[in-house]
Parts: structure tokens; sequence; C-alpha cells
């Protein structure tokens, strides 16, 4: 049999297009899951649309809007990289998906990569809708783009790391309840709608937490028109190393 018989030629596709595929794989199943969506966009916008035309919540001088717009954007990042990953990766991983596609032609870093680009995706449609609606209700945003776009991977990187620690180490109905509640904690305590001034003493330790530092990061450009808040940053790049390091090192693939 002369050579060029088979077309195409057998053999794993090129890891770029492996990437590509999977990361779409990974959006379609996201944006077709009602949870997932109820806490990626659902929940920021109902908090986004009713905080800002209900005076509930003390935010200080300006409109309630210039406030709270940085703090959800912070919230649908947290929900994304964060609570949405770590459930979803965790049941993966509870179903032997992960160690099948472990075993696949697609490396493990790949993998992680494409869930990664598959975070990002969903966090730009995210922020478009979000930024749509603030801006709806009035919202004038400030500040450098720039800075804004480094916070925002900073933080995807942080909450990241954190998601797929919790993913990679708990048991999938125990990622599902401690993911939930972490949300809810941060969503309370982080400084998205409820400033840490009011929670006293506390605040200051509330202000080392992921949220927290990219909540009042956002808040100093978009609200302040500050330059680029580098204690927040610095924050927010070590739970970043921290997170994926540790998610590095103790990830169980089953």
């Amino acid at each position: 049999m002369s050579a060029g018989t088979y077309s195409p030629k057998p053999g794993a596709a090129p890891v770029g297009r492996m990437i590509a595929a999977q990361t779409a794989l990974e959006t379609r199943m996201l944006l077709r899951n009602g949870e997932q969506l109820l806490l990626t966009v659902v929940i920021p916008s109902l908090l986004l649309a009713l905080f800002s035309t209900v005076d509930v919540v003390d935010t200080g001088a300006g409109r309630a809007v210039e406030f709270l717009a940085p703090g959800v954007l912070a919230l649908a990042v947290m929900s994304t990289a964060f609570t949405g990953q770590a459930i979803a990766t965790g049941f993966e991983r509870r179903y032997g998906v992960l160690k099948r596609l472990g075993a696949s032609p697609l490396p493990r870093w790949a993998l992680m990569t494409a869930k990664t680009l598959s975070v990002l995706v969903t966090e730009v449609l995210q922020i478009a809708l979000l930024t749509v609606i603030a801006l709806a209700l009035g919202w004038s945003p400030q500040g450098d783009p720039l800075s804004v776009l480094l916070l925002l991977v900073l933080g995807t990187a942080a909450f990241s790391g954190l998601g797929l620690l919790m993913a990679g180490t708990l048991k999938a109905e125990a990622t599902l309840a401690a993911a939930n509640l972490v949300f809810l904690l941060l969503l309370v305590g982080g400084g998205v709608i409820v400033p840490l001034e009011k929670f006293g003493a506390a605040g200051d330790v509330l202000a080392l937490l992921p949220i927290s530092a990219l909540s009042d990061g956002l808040r100093d450009v978009l609200q302040g028109g500050a330059s680029m808040p580098w204690g927040d940053a610095l924050i927010l790049a070590v739970w970043a190393v921290l997170g994926l390091g540790a998610a590095a090192r103790f990830f169980r693939w089953e």
C-alpha cells in the first residue's frame, strides 16, 4: 500500500487547535448551565439594578451606582472564576470527566488553559452586560482602562487558583456547598455592596480579601479616577500566586 493512502493523517491535532476546541466546549457548557447563569449573570445584574435604584444601603456621597458598579464587576469575576469554576470542575472530577480528559491527547496543562480561557470569555460577556446596565443607570466611569484590565486579570488569576484548589481537593458536594457559602459571605463582607468602613476595625482585615482588593481597586480607578492602586494589585497578586501554586501542588484528578 503506497504512502498517502490515509487522509487526513492519523494523530492528535495541534495543541493550539485542541485548546481552542476545548475552550469553545467549556464556554458552551457554562452558558447552557442554568445555575451558572444565575451566579454569573442574573444575581450581579439584579444586585446592580436593585441597590442602584432603591435606597437600602448607605454607599456614601454621590450616586449609589458609582459605588456599586465597580463592586458588582468584581463580584462577576468572583462568580465565574471562583464559584462557577469550582463547582463545575468539582463535579467533572467526581464523574471521572477530568480523568478521561487527562488520558486524552489534550495535555493536562492545556485543559487548565482552556478552562481559564473559557472563564475569560465569560467575563468579557459579563462585564459588557453589566457595563451597559450601569451606564443606563447613570454610571460615569473614569480612570485608566489599562489599570482596570490589569486588576481584572489579577483578580481572575486569584479567584481561579482558589476555585481550582477547592475543586481539586474537596468532594463535589462539599465544593458545591463551600463555594456557594464563600460567595455569599464575600458578597456581604467583601466591600461589594456595603463599604468596608461599616465593619469598623474588622474592615482592615476584610480589606486583605481578594474580593475586597478587587472591589476597592476598581472603585479607586473607576469612581475616583486614581492611578493604578498598587496596594490592591499586590494583594491580588499574592492571592494569585498562593492559589495557583497550591492548586498545582494539591489538585487531584480523580
